[in-house]
């Protein structure tokens, strides 16, 4: 925005300041304009105010995927007497859609070629995401894999 970087490249602390204010009005969707809001009033000595808001914005964050955002909530939250925990990923999050396919399959007994025909990519490739998906979900052979992609099915289903 074209305010935000002539008060970066002035420095002038009223310029910032007014800036600061305006961020709310200006920020381009609702979840940031709330997260906004809530620092203006934690800031404006109104905590208590802030803080439902506040952590509705970090859930909001955290369920869109939005690290930086919600880490920034996680801050005002912190700022504000709430302790607030860090984001961990379930396992399921940390797969790429095309990992948990191919974990899937290899769960159900599906050799690297099978896989692969089915996927329409070659059996080197299913091998080389088998090697990354391993370490992710704590497995260290195939037959381990059925009990690990059983347990990512019934903590999400």
């Amino acid at each position: 925005m074209e305010l935000e970087r002539v008060a970066a490249d002035t420095g002038f602390p009223y310029l910032q300041a007014a800036l600061a204010y305006s961020r709310p009005l200006l920020a381009e969707d609702d979840a940031r304009a709330a997260l906004f809001l809530r620092c203006w009033l934690r800031r404006r000595r109104r905590v208590a105010d802030s803080r439902v808001p506040l952590r509705a914005a970090r859930e909001a964050f955290d369920a869109l995927g939005a690290g930086p955002w919600g880490e920034r909530a996680r801050q005002e939250l912190r700022a504000s007497g709430i302790a607030s925990r860090r984001r961990i990923p379930e396992t399921r999050d940390q797969l790429t859609p095309q990992e948990l396919q191919i974990a899937g399959l290899a769960a159900e007994g599906l050799s690297n070629r099978e896989i692969g025909q089915q996927l329409y990519i070659s059996h080197r490739t299913v091998a080389y995401h088998l090697r990354r998906i391993f370490p992710k979900l704590g497995v260290t052979s195939r037959s381990q894999l059925h009990a690990a992609v059983l347990g990512m099915t019934e903590a999400t289903g």
